[in-house]
């Protein structure tokens, strides 16, 4: 099975993050969103890899060449960018001549029965129900089960099973086939070349997909969905049962967290739901439901729902107060 991960957007809705580093490459729970991916894709035993990169393409390429030797890895580079169906478009050549093939998107984290859906004769795709179908790609089916209509960002929805940005594909070639008539008809959905709108013309062609209800789906695309993903990933039993006590003493410790390599942390309290990377440096600090990059330096800070970058440094103010009786002070202000 060869899986192709698109990984070339700006990703304007996690600025100022993206603005020195690819949005797969941002840090959530104890790796990037790109690495778990990868690493559950390895797990399922996939080995042969394409990556479609643009925006900072070099930085996704030297993590993937650098974190993950073992694997076989391509790089397509997809400029300019118009559309998810445009870089499939792109990137042919590289599957077209598959048995089938995987596409997964890369600032989604997706939790499902990988090794069964590489196994399924059929072609699947990844859906999860959700209270605003209209922000995403819409699946209807029909009373055989089998999909019937596809719909990106539907204004009036009839279904609330949104596609994920997980795609098993049988017969690759009809899939580069639709994806060329979606541009040389220049058949644009918010103006973009869709791979819905591909995917609908294989239906109307006769190809027969069915749904795969995914387990958890975390969408990384914006700040609110990311620490709401990083959380819900750090509730994992290993991250809960995980105990810093010894190692940094002197401090609370409110799990779940987790902690990179070789940081110093003091007279901090850290937790719950804080993730933070490797080396960075955290002194008189309160930190919770926060993602904090490696090596940066935080100091007299009281943070919550925040996202810090790698090699960033906070500073924030020491008081030494004598108050007297009937007094308020309100900082807050």
């Amino acid at each position: 099975m060869k899986v192709v991960i698109p990984v070339a957007g700006v990703g304007s809705k996690l600025r100022p993050h993206t603005h020195t580093q690819p949005k797969s490459l941002v840090p959530v729970a104890d790796n990037t969103i790109l690495g778990h991916i990868v690493e559950r894709l390895m797990q399922a035993g996939v080995q042969d890899y394409v990556f479609i990169i643009g925006y900072l393409g070099d930085k996704v390429e030297n993590y993937v060449r650098q974190k993950y030797p073992q694997i076989r890895a391509q790089f397509v580079v997809q400029e300019p960018r118009e559309g998810l169906g445009h870089a499939l478009w792109i990137a042919r050549e590289t599957y077209r001549h598959e048995d089938s093939v995987l596409i997964m998107l890369g600032d989604n984290i997706v939790e499902a029965d990988l090794p069964a859906i590489i196994a399924s004769p059929k072609s699947v795709l990844g859906v999860k129900k959700v209270a605003k179908p209209s922000l995403f790609g819409v699946t209807e089916v029909g009373n055989d089960e089998y999909i019937v209509k596809l719909v990106e960002k539907p204004k009036i929805p009839k279904s609330n099973f949104a596609l994920v940005g997980l795609y098993k594909i049988m017969q690759p070639e009809k899939l580069v086939r639709s994806l060329e008539h979606i541009i040389t008809e220049n058949v644009r959905t918010h103006n973009e070349y869709h791979l819905t709108d591909a995917l609908m013309h294989m239906i109307r062609q006769g190809e027969k997909m069915v749904t795969w209800n995914v387990d958890n789906w975390f969408d990384c695309g914006r700040k609110e969905t990311l620490l709401e993903a990083n959380a819900r990933l750090l509730s994992r039993p290993r991250f809960r049962e995980m105990d810093y006590s010894s190692q940094y003493p002197g401090n609370i410790i409110i799990p779940p967290v987790s902690i990179g390599a070789n940081c110093t942390i003091t007279h901090s309290i850290i937790g719950p739901n804080v993730a933070i990377g490797e080396n960075a440096t955290i002194s008189r600090t309160s930190l919770s439901n926060s993602i904090i990059g490696a090596y940066s330096e935080l100091q007299n800070a009281v943070m919550h729902d925040s996202i810090i970058g790698s090699d960033a440094s906070f500073r924030g103010l020491s008081h030494s107060l004598n108050i007297g009786d009937s007094t308020e002070i309100n900082f807050a202000q």
